[in-house]
């Protein structure tokens, strides 16, 4: 009898993550999923359709800031429009599954706010920052979808000087003072399909304001008259800032940045304990250097790494 395992097919950053990490909850199993659609075919067949008038989509035409593309290139971000790499490739996997969330599909129901996602880290210096961009500059390039990129980072905000732009009002601000709508707030880019909303001016109350009944009402605005817009949230530290764990319950999805060979174990499970304002959390692991499969994505299209 052969006892010999056929090898395992290479799975993405979130799956290798979860796997490294024994982490179960951030991916559900097959069998899992099957129950799911199962319960919501039949939860659909007893519920009654009731027509939708579709809301009008809204279209900016205003004024566009430019984006500094040597910064970005330098900084080793996604260029738009730039050759295919390695970074880009493995974006372009983890971005789908996120979206398969966000938006569903026939066999699968969207999760609950999935348009919203989080990016976070136990720790400073791990990536999230990094990936919230990334991801975004991703999803931008998607024809369907566009994206709303919002710097949460509210005690080190750095989305905006890694774009080369200067700053501006932001979520605080519309948080702070309900007289100042959070669309007036939004920096359009000249990247098609890449906004920016700052995170505005810090104050002493950043999580409280975060856990107000305004919250929710600012975040409706950002996606109601838009339901092509995916929200991207770079959210401080969990284990060096309070305001992470109430984000967590304003988003659909969370993703966990793990830095390989840095991020601990008990670091990593204390800060997926505070994202339990979220039901659907993955992780994504960042830094490697190493591929055991010998994956490099990239290199089919002439660009290794």
């Amino acid at each position: 009898m052969n006892n010999f395992d056929p090898p395992r097919k290479p799975g993405s950053l979130l799956e290798r993550a979860g796997e490294i990490y024994d982490y179960i909850p951030a991916v559900r199993t097959g069998d899992q999923k099957r129950r799911a659609q199962d319960d919501a075919s039949s939860a659909a067949e007893l519920r009654p359709v009731t027509p939708v008038t579709p809301r009008p989509i809204e279209t900016y035409d205003g004024p566009r800031v430019i984006v500094d593309r040597d910064k970005l290139r330098e900084a080793g971000f996604i260029v738009p429009g730039g050759p295919v790499t390695g970074i880009s490739e493995e974006f372009r996997i983890i971005k789908r599954q996120l979206l398969l969330a966000a938006k569903g599909n026939q066999k699968t129901a969207p999760v609950r706010n999935g348009e919203r996602i989080l990016i976070c880290s136990a720790h400073p210096d791990e990536g999230k920052t990094f990936c919230a961009l990334n991801l975004a500059l991703s999803i931008a390039a998607e024809k369907d979808n566009e994206v709303l990129l919002v710097d949460a980072d509210f005690a080190k905000p750095s989305i905006l000087s890694s774009l080369g732009l200067e700053g501006s009002k932001g979520l605080m601000d519309a948080l702070a003072d309900p007289e100042l709508p959070v669309e007036n707030c939004i920096i359009h880019t000249d990247i098609a399909g890449l906004a920016i909303l700052p995170a505005g001016d810090q104050t002493n109350a950043d999580t409280e304001y975060l856990a107000s009944s305004q919250t929710e009402q600012v975040l409706n605005r950002l996606t109601q008259n838009n339901p092509h817009r995916i929200v991207i949230f770079d959210s401080p530290p969990a284990l060096s800032a309070s305001p992470a764990s109430v984000l967590a319950t304003h988003v659909g999805q969370v993703v966990m940045v793990v830095k390989a060979d840095e991020t601990t174990e008990t670091a990593l499970r204390d800060a997926l304990g505070l994202m339990g304002g979220c039901e659907h959390i993955q992780l994504l692991l960042n830094g490697t250097k190493f591929s055991p499969t010998g994956r490099r994505f990239g290199s089919y299209y002439g660009y290794g790494e």
